[in-house]
Order: C-alpha cells, then structure tokens, then sequence
C-alpha cells in the first residue's frame, strides 16, 4: 500500500514540489481559460486572424518597455491598442479590406520589433519571445497575470448578452441603441489584455491557438453559444493540466505540448462530433449555433 501511494506521488505529487511549475501552471490555466471564454466570441464574428495579428504585433511594445525599464505587459497592452487602432484607421479610410489591412499593420510592427531585437541583442531572448518561457515566470510576471487575467474575462462576462447579439446579429443590436463600434473596441481591448497575459505561457506563436482552438472545439460539440462559454474553458483547462504534466515527465516544452493537446482534442472532437466529420455521412441538415 506504500509503495502503491508513494508510485502515485511520484506520477502526480512531485510536481507540485517545484516553485516554478506551480507558476507555471498557474499562468497557463488562468490564461487558458480567459483565452477560452474570448475564443468563443472570436469564432463567431469571425475575427481569429485579428487574435494572430495582436499576438505578432506586441512584439516592439515588449522590446521599447524592456529597454525603457518598464513591465513588459504595459508595452504589450499599448502595442496591441496601436495594432488594433491602424487597422481601424485604415480600413475605414481605404478602399483596403480587413483582412489586408490586418495583414500590412501585424507584419510591419512584427518587422520592427525584430529590428528593434537586432539593435539592443543584449536586452531580450528572442526565443523566449516568440515560444514563450513557462517555466521561467517569476512571481512578478504571475501577479500580473493574476490582475489582468479576471479583468478581461469579467468585462466579457458582463457584457455576455450585448456582445452575443452584436456577434449574431450587429443590426439588430445597432437598431435597437446598441453601438455596435464600441462594442466591438470593448471586445478589441480585452483581445489587447487576453494576448498580453498568453503571451507570458506561451509566447506570440502559439497565442492564436489558445485564442481560437478552445471556440472552434466547442463550437463542434454545441449549438447553444452559453454552452460554448462553459464547454470551451472546461476544454482548455483539461488540456492545461494534461500537457503541463506531460511536458514534466517527458522533458517537452510546456507552451508548446498544451497547444498540442488542444489540437488532439479538437481533432477528436471534429471526428466524432455530429457536427464534425460525421455530418458528412448523415443527410440531415447541419444545426445551426443559437443564443
């Protein structure tokens, strides 16, 4: 019986031994979760590449907040709203699409942070950067995730029936006094928050799939748009605890085997799932996501 507890200790105890796992996992699900529960929004007004350009176009915030001694997160928020405010202007000044014009502002700031990276080398870790470092978080970089984390979630929350009717029908909501611009710059602003706090587990590469990979598992799995908001941080959190413990006992790069896990689980999830894969073999009409 000993020995049997002391196997088991050993297989799910010893992590938690460790200061830097128990941050670590800390961050991860709490930036799992707020990523999840902004995903399922993402997802339904279809804004998953905006999730992408965010997460890229942070990058000469963090480097201009490192070199001026500042939090990194303030330089990331700022960024962000700066991404997010070009796009803006210059979609609704120009005959240019959305889509280009995400394309055009996420790439140039990207490009200058990297510029930025080459001109001050020996103030940043490019690696730790673009893959993230889990396992390097201090207990200031997890009290900044413990702030800003509940922030965004509690904001979308809040305003869950304004931004579900603006995601379903934004001329609905503008007819009936909503404004739909400032809607969608409350949703823009908690993407700014949401990404900066990913950015700590996971860095500015694997963002978009905690942004994006939680919704679209849900949104298999449901056609009711409150489950979603339930289903999708019940994912994300599963696939925290999974991957973190797997990355321990198997040496593997923890931001890196979470996101994996996520994309095991969609892909069991579109494979099973009646509104997956197997819709193609069944005649009936696909349902439709309500409310």
């Amino acid at each position: 019986m000993i020995s049997v507890s002391a196997s088991l200790w050993s297989v799910w105890g010893e992590m938690w031994t460790h200061q830097f796992m128990v941050r670590g996992f800390v961050v991860t699900m709490l930036a799992a979760i707020v990523c999840a529960i902004l995903s399922c929004w993402l997802v339904l007004v279809g804004w998953s590449l905006m999730g992408d350009a965010l997460s890229h176009a942070v990058i000469p915030g963090i480097v201009v907040a490192y070199i001026l001694g500042m939090p990194f997160s303030i330089g990331a928020f700022v960024a962000a709203l700066v991404c997010v405010g070009l796009i803006a202007v210059i979609r609704s000044t120009s005959r240019v699409k959305e889509d280009a014009a995400i394309g055009v502002v996420f790439t140039t700031m990207l490009a200058v942070g990297l510029v930025l990276i080459s001109i001050f080398p020996s103030h940043f870790d490019l690696q730790h950067i673009v893959f993230g470092d889990l396992l390097g978080i201090t207990n200031e970089d997890m009290w900044q995730v413990l702030i800003l984390a509940p922030i965004a979630g509690i904001i979308v929350l809040l305003k869950n029936r304004d931004l579900t009717l603006f995601a379903f029908d934004p001329v609905h909501a503008s007819a009936i006094g909503l404004s739909t611009r400032r809607l969608a710059a409350l949703l823009l602003t908690c993407l700014a928050i949401t990404v900066v706090v990913a950015m700590q587990a996971v860095g500015a590469i694997l963002i978009i799939a905690l942004l994006i990979t939680p919704g679209a598992t849900a949104f298999l799995l449901t056609t009711k748009f409150q489950r979603m908001l339930i289903l999708a941080p019940v994912i994300s959190a599963i696939a925290v605890a999974l991957g973190i413990y797997l990355s321990y006992w198997f040496n593997m790069a923890s931001g890196a085997t979470v996101v994996a896990v996520q994309g095991a689980i969609f892909v069991i999830a579109y494979i099973f799932s009646p509104m997956g894969l197997r819709s193609l073999a069944s005649s009936r009409r696909r349902p439709v996501l309500t409310a």
